[in-house]
């Protein structure tokens, strides 16, 4: 079955002009290809699975490193900047990947309309963790990437092929890790309600104690949960976030370095300078300037 994927994968890649990750037809999934490893790349993980077909990658969330080969996916189920690398990948045989963003309401659907669901601890999870991807989940796969050569087909069918999935990931080994990132315990769900609240107001002078209201937890309680769901401390989380978001406007939108500083919320942008170096291992405008080289 995942020989037939990554031919699948492969013939669609082929077919495909300019340069890898493909946005497809399908609504939240996206293809990833590379003929080579690559070096680390800071991004943002959405709650998705991200699958490797051929080849592996690693993602690091704070200090946690989760590594995941052909036939494995990563799980992800709370917004989180993470560094993300193609460790294994050639001309002749390149990595493969596929990203399909899932909404976690349908997970917890499939959960109630299933009849032996696994049962979640109350302990606190991580919000990613690697699930096998093969048998039952492998063939979904193929049947998504194959529906794409019928795109009048997809409204109809794709809807099935999501909760298909969704299934056979509370049904499989991990289940029960996946079931405790869907059905999250209340005093989880308060936590990522304030992971929201720092994402939507990343730019902004945030205080540990307003994220701990939110979360109707004392200021050291939430710190503790904060980081076992994200592997990082609110103020390591707000900064990549700060930081990921100032590379892009200086990417796309032409910003020097002291205007995008100051739209993510440096007031010093030397201190912006130095933070940016060591998160992307050269100062800005090195950076910026081998990144555009490299897409060129």
């Amino acid at each position: 079955m995942l020989r037939d994927l990554v031919q699948a994968v492969k013939h669609y890649t082929d077919a495909q002009t300019g340069q890898s990750p493909f946005v497809t037809e399908i609504a939240g999934l996206t293809i990833l290809r590379s003929d080579h490893e690559k070096r680390p790349n800071h991004l943002i993980f959405k709650p998705a699975l991200c699958i490797t077909v051929q080849g592996a990658k690693s993602a690091m969330f704070g200090d946690q490193r989760f590594d995941y080969a052909a036939g494995q996916a990563l799980v992800v189920s709370v917004e989180m900047p993470a560094f993300g690398t193609v460790v294994e990948a050639s001309p002749s045989e390149p990595y493969l990947g596929i990203i399909l963003e899932f909404d976690l309401a349908i997970m917890r659907e499939v959960i109630d309309e299933t009849e032996a669901p696994p049962t979640a601890s109350s302990k606190v999870s991580k919000g990613v963790c690697v699930a096998d991807f093969d048998g039952p989940l492998a063939d979904c796969a193929l049947r998504m990437v194959r529906l794409l050569g019928t795109p009048k087909a997809i409204p109809m069918l794709y809807p099935a092929i999501m909760r298909e999935i969704c299934y056979w990931l509370l049904t499989g080994p991990q289940g029960g890790d996946v079931v405790k990132m869907t059905l999250t315990n209340p005093h989880t769900q308060r936590v990522i309600s304030a992971i929201h609240t720092l994402r939507d107001r990343f730019a902004e002078p945030v205080r540990i104690e307003e994220l701990a209201a939110i979360a109707r937890m004392s200021p050291s309680a939430f710190h503790r949960q904060f980081k076992a769901i994200t592997s990082m401390t609110p103020l390591q989380y707000q900064k990549q976030l700060r930081l990921l978001e100032a590379r892009r406007l200086m990417v796309s939108s032409g910003a020097n370095v002291e205007t995008a500083a100051f739209q993510v919320g440096y007031e010093s942008p030397s201190q912006f300078s130095r933070e940016y170096s060591r998160m992307f291992a050269m100062p800005p405008r090195r950076d910026i300037a081998a990144f555009k080289g490299t897409a060129a």
